[in-house]
């Protein structure tokens, strides 16, 4: 077990740059996945001592959930903003900067909540307290800021925790 942390010391990220290799380039072939395999097994090799503490899923097949409902607001997002960059006024927008407390503490699960926020189309994550207790969001029209937050939070950071912490 030793000789396998010491040869893939991050399993599923040499997974997924494996697939994210395939997926650059646009096709499968044998040379390809053997290339994209290298660079899964030769990156977290090489950046190892830069990730002192690995943490853990505590609830790794809760991903899928979450990753169902990320995508489901991520179509539903697109067409909030589509109706609202094209059927709005400038008038009539709210845009807003709102200050999310985070309950998380895991470097990994903050990161994982900031990216799945930029992703949502009308929100961006635009900083991270200094102690990593709040994250500071743009939304392009939130006429109730505390809704948006509470539903950061539910939606998102809930699930975020139940998965890693």
């Amino acid at each position: 077990m030793k000789l396998m942390r010491r040869i893939f010391p991050h399993p599923i990220l040499t997974v997924v740059l494996t697939v994210t290799w395939l997926l650059l380039v646009n096709g499968w072939s044998l040379n390809s996945l053997v290339f994209g395999f290298m660079l899964g097994v030769l990156i977290p090799f090489l950046t190892q001592p830069y990730w002192p503490q690995q943490s853990k899923m505590k609830h790794p097949g809760k991903i899928l959930a979450y990753i169902g409902v990320v995508l489901y607001d991520i179509v539903v997002a697109n067409v909030i903003v589509a109706k609202i960059v094209l059927f709005k006024s400038n008038a009539k927008r709210h845009p807003a900067w709102v200050t999310i407390p985070l309950d998380l503490r895991t470097p990994e699960a903050i990161t994982l909540l900031a990216g799945t926020i930029t992703m949502t189309p009308g929100t961006v994550s635009a900083d991270l307290s200094a102690e990593g207790h709040a994250l500071l969001v743009h939304c392009l029209d939130a006429p109730d800021p505390d809704a948006v937050r509470d539903e950061i939070k539910d939606r998102y950071e809930s699930r975020l925790k139940e998965i890693f912490e």
